[in-house]
């Protein structure tokens, strides 16, 4: 098998971003878009399932050896070289129109992801990193730009996005919504991955939230700990195996956490 290096699969995953959003955009507010509901419950849009079979022929092509697990298309978790593929993160938002949604790619190894591609058309701007190689965001035709979070240190002194106080209150953690958005300087639900991303920029501190899969988390992770800053799920769990999401500029993630586990 090759022996591929970080810089060559940022690379792959970046084309694949940019192959991903001609589709995506494409369809974005089109008026004979097709929404359908998975047994799930939660909207799907013929924008999904084209982006993420774009996605997987790029990397079945690129990477025949990799394993894939997507959000349309499925997967199991597995060792080795995994792509973690969420096609349109903000289906919600996609399908009524509004911009905030985005198609996010990782490639894990044994578990752990050390690529990621966050692209979002419709805001225009793309944010990127691999391990050990920095994290960055460009607009189209723009300069990158180095990400670093925030270094607000107190939890009242920080901007807080806990993204949807029904998702705290469906598992039977609203009185923990209310305690940090209590603690906090400002608290907003911003949502989905733009929220993360602002993070990254140093424009919010801490973002929390519940009921995640893997591909909603996996590439938003390097990016997150590129720029400085720590991702666990809320009970402390490393990595997008948790079910739930804790991103802090690593400064008030014990903080937080403790703030959380008491209440």
């Amino acid at each position: 098998m090759p022996d591929y290096t970080l810089s060559d699969d940022l690379s792959l995953a970046l084309a694949l971003a940019a192959a991903a959003d001609l589709v995506s955009i494409d369809r974005f507010r089109a008026a004979d878009l097709r929404v359908t509901t998975k047994p799930d419950r939660t909207p799907v849009t013929d924008a999904d399932q084209a982006t993420e079979r774009i996605i997987r022929e790029g990397i079945e092509a690129a990477r025949p050896a990799d394993s894939i697990l997507g959000e349309e298309y499925g997967g199991e978790r597995r060792a080795g070289r995994q792509w973690i593929v969420d096609p349109i993160d903000g289906t919600a938002n996609y399908l009524r129109g509004v911009p905030n949604w985005g198609t996010l790619i990782a490639l894990a190894i044994d578990g752990v992801p050390v690529v990621g591609v966050v692209s979002a058309p419709a805001l225009r701007q793309r944010w990127w990193a691999a391990r050990g190689h920095g994290a960055f965001t460009a607009e189209p035709g723009g300069d990158p730009r180095a990400l670093r979070v925030s270094g607000v240190a107190s939890l009242a002194d920080a901007s807080v996005s806990y993204n949807s106080l029904k998702g705290w209150d469906e598992v039977g953690r609203i009185d923990d919504a209310i305690a940090l958005s209590r603690a906090a300087w400002r608290s907003r639900a911003i949502g989905d991955m733009w929220a993360y991303m602002l993070l990254a920029e140093g424009a919010l501190d801490v973002v929390s939230e519940f009921d995640l899969q893997p591909y909603d988390m996996a590439a938003l992770i390097p990016i997150i700990e590129e720029a400085g800053g720590r991702f666990t799920s809320v009970d402390g769990t490393p990595g997008p195996w948790g079910g739930s999401a804790l991103a802090t500029n690593g400064l008030l993630h014990e903080e937080t956490a403790t703030l959380l586990g008491r209440a």
